[in-house]
């Protein structure tokens, strides 16, 4: 599915957030967004996938304008993993899951066996399957984080947005949520903090920087020193392991 947000302008009261914003993902590609803390990169992710309503531009998911769209025809099409994932009620793995079914549902249509048969092939793919029937609030950030994954996997939507899923996460759950994602048939857009993290699994980057996009292209072309320096104002090295994967050293 290809996404794409063109001239998207957001404000806070007096404070511009975003200022004329335009990115563009195609059909299964990883794109992924960079930027200092601040710069407006989950703004503009919460843009696409409905939380915020730009004050101008446009959102189009495969040529379709989204203000156009429902909500529940939007939610076929995109599914979020984000950051933070809070129940003020005890649900199980397999019920949390469950929800990624609401946009396939009418009003009160009970879950049926293509519904579990959905959720049980999503817990096997994120490696939960043995929690389904365990507390979500009892589970450790990298397994909760797996879990709304799994949301989002039986949502069945062609297209993911990964809203910083990891920033709270220890490398090991970082990038095994990453790999997960990356073998996805879908097409993906994703806030990311780590450099390392955006070189090793995005096909593109945007670069987002007080508001507005600052650069683009894939992390060799866009991860270097002189570009890093400007937009994060410290000093790094580009190396090379032994297959040939860059990574980033901060001097």
């Amino acid at each position: 599915m290809r996404a794409e947000a063109e001239n998207i302008h957001l404000s806070y009261g007096a404070k511009e957030i975003l200022k004329g914003v335009s990115i563009n993902s195609q059909n299964r590609e990883f794109v992924g967004l960079i930027g200092p803390n601040g710069s407006g990169k989950s703004t503009l992710l919460k843009c696409i996938y409905r939380i915020l309503k730009p004050n101008a531009g446009q959102i189009f998911l495969d040529g379709t304008e989204l203000s156009s769209m429902s909500v529940k025809a939007s939610a076929k099409k995109v599914a979020v993993v984000a950051q933070h994932n809070y129940y003020n009620f005890e649900f199980s793995v397999r019920e949390v899951v469950l929800m990624g079914r609401a946009p396939h549902k009418r009003a009160l249509e009970r879950d049926n066996a293509n519904d579990h048969a959905i959720v049980e092939k999503a817990l096997q793919t994120v490696g939960m399957s043995e929690f389904a029937d365990r507390s979500f609030s009892t589970l450790s950030g990298g397994e909760q984080q797996r879990v709304i994954l799994a949301r989002a996997l039986a949502q069945q939507t062609p297209c993911l947005i990964l809203d910083e899923p990891t920033n709270h996460l220890d490398i090991t759950h970082q990038l095994e949520l990453m790999h997960i994602v990356k073998e996805l048939d879908v097409t993906v857009i994703s806030a990311i903090h780590d450099l390392n993290i955006a070189a090793m699994f995005c096909d593109r980057i945007y670069a987002i920087q007080d508001g507005k996009i600052v650069g683009q292209g894939s992390p060799e072309k866009l991860l270097t020193p002189e570009f890093i320096r400007n937009v994060y104002h410290v000093e790094a090295e580009i190396v090379r392991d032994a297959k040939g994967q860059m990574h980033i050293l901060f001097l």
